[in-house]
């Protein structure tokens, strides 16, 4: 790891293990990232659809793709603090939950993001070139429609490299 990505990741550890003591935090009914400086981003809860998709997309991944890990809301240090993928797909080997690691430091292969109302195209676009930054091989969008986009090495593709059957559409 680069030094400046050191720092960063140590900073971002220290800041996530001290978020995840907090009780006053626990008991918020918000989504909790951090920016590059440690402060709090919240977001509002996800919907019954968001939670919906989160579990499909899951399911189907540790379906098509069982020699690796699934993760939902699974917590990634980055250059721009800690953010929580939605979910994950993490290739056999991955020893950081076993560990019981709090923080990914490594981008999982495939990172899918399900999109809420209140998202822009923006947010999305820096989102996915910090998870490409951090490592990730794919990274999904979900649509508001559940259309799958998929972006293999930063690209819009046709379909998944690393996961060619999961369907266009949940």
């Amino acid at each position: 790891m680069h030094f400046i990505a050191q720092a960063q990741f140590a900073h971002n550890l220290a800041r996530w293990q001290e978020l995840l003591a907090d009780r006053e935090l626990a008991r918020l009914p918000f989504r909790i990232e951090t920016d590059r400086l440690g402060r709090i981003l919240m977001t509002s809860p996800p919907s019954l659809t968001h939670g919906s998709r989160q579990f499909g997309i899951a399911r189907r991944l540790a379906t098509l793709l069982p020699g690796g890990r699934v993760i939902t809301e699974c917590p990634l240090s980055t250059a721009d603090g800690v953010k929580a993928i939605d979910v994950a797909w993490l290739a056999r080997g991955r020893t950081e939950v076993d560990r019981g690691d709090l923080v990914l430091a490594l981008s999982p292969e495939i990172c899918v993001e399900i999109l809420s109302p209140s998202n822009t195209a923006e947010e999305m676009a820096e989102k996915r070139a910090l998870y490409f930054e951090a490592g990730a091989r794919e990274v999904w969008i979900c649509e508001l429609d559940g259309r799958m986009s998929f972006y293999c090495g930063g690209d819009l593709c046709e379909d998944s490299e690393l996961c060619s059957r999961f369907p266009k559409q949940i």
